[in-house]
């Protein structure tokens, strides 16, 4: 039985993968809670990015973590294809949660659905992540541990949802995203702890990338990723704002168009012509006729 390290860095890869977790998370609510102030195409790209954001912020919060797995007595390696088809798998999942949300007119039936799909889009990204694992034995799970990590990320990704439909101050979205993540993070360690690996020494090659391959890519492309759609949903407007700059585009055009002083029309009395200079006082005869 191979000993396992889910700490080879100590603190640093579990505080930066629920920093991750807690991005995604941040940024899915947040579009999630602007998709739900839209209709129409707006709506449906507001989703999209939801489901994108959240799903890459679980896969990197995963990667990270994996950094610090180890086993000893075998080397790791991950499938590349299969580790980014977790990736698309979790981003196509947990897209059918926040659709159902998103499109759903029961509010209750669309947060038990979405979060019933989002969980399992979580969960599923775990263990297909963990299916691209290569190293010299084999590895072993326990189905009660199984069943509780995917128990925690159902639950969480509800949690998640029922604070995208009722919440609507960013602060609020902020301890939201702080709650997913901590759940997410709590989900990926459960089921890392149901996991044991018989070892079997081998001096055969492992076929497939090692954890340190991945770090460039993964901090350019999601990275970059990440930090855009946040400056996008940063400067995009919310709905009370669309309001209130409609409200007062509204007041200065009402206000330019008025002709007079509020509440006035204009003044249609005739005006008395100003007297000439050279005209004789109001009142006197004209020159010729004095004495």
């Amino acid at each position: 039985m191979g000993h396992l390290d889910h700490a080879a860095f100590g603190w640093l890869t579990p505080l930066l993968s629920y920093a991750m977790a807690c991005i995604g998370a941040a940024l899915g609510l947040s579009c999630t809670v602007r998709a739900l102030d839209t209709t129409g195409r707006s709506r449906r790209n507001w989703l999209i990015t939801a489901a994108s954001a959240i799903g890459s912020g679980i896969w990197t919060m995963h990667f990270v973590a994996m950094l610090g797995f180890g086993v000893y007595g075998t080397d790791i390696r991950y499938n590349v294809p299969l580790t980014f088809l977790s990736l698309l798998g979790a981003m196509v999942v947990v897209g059918g949660g926040v659709f159902a949300v998103g499109y759903s007119r029961d509010p209750t039936r669309a947060l038990l659905l979405g979060g019933f799909a989002t969980g399992i889009g979580v969960a599923s990204m775990h263990y297909l992540g963990m299916a691209a694992l290569r190293l010299h034995g084999t590895v072993h799970y326990d189905p009660l541990k199984v069943l509780l990590s995917v128990v925690i990320a159902v639950i969480a990704a509800t949690a998640a949802l029922w604070a995208a439909l009722n919440i609507r101050s960013t602060r609020a979205v902020a301890l939201a995203s702080l709650v997913m993540g901590a759940a997410v993070s709590s989900m990926h360690y459960t089921g890392m702890l149901a996991v044991t690996v018989q070892v079997t020494p081998s001096g055969a090659a492992l076929h497939g990338a090692t954890a340190m391959q991945f770090i460039f890519p993964l901090a350019v492309g999601l990275g970059s990723y990440l930090f855009l759609t946040s400056a996008f949903v940063a400067l995009s407007p919310t709905a009370p704002e669309r309001a209130a700059y409609a409200h007062a585009e509204h007041v200065q055009t009402t206000e330019a168009a008025a002709p007079g002083p509020v509440g006035r029309g204009p003044d249609l009395r005739p005006r008395r012509a100003a007297p000439s200079p050279d005209a004789p006082p109001v009142g006197t005869g004209s020159p010729a006729g004095t004495r």
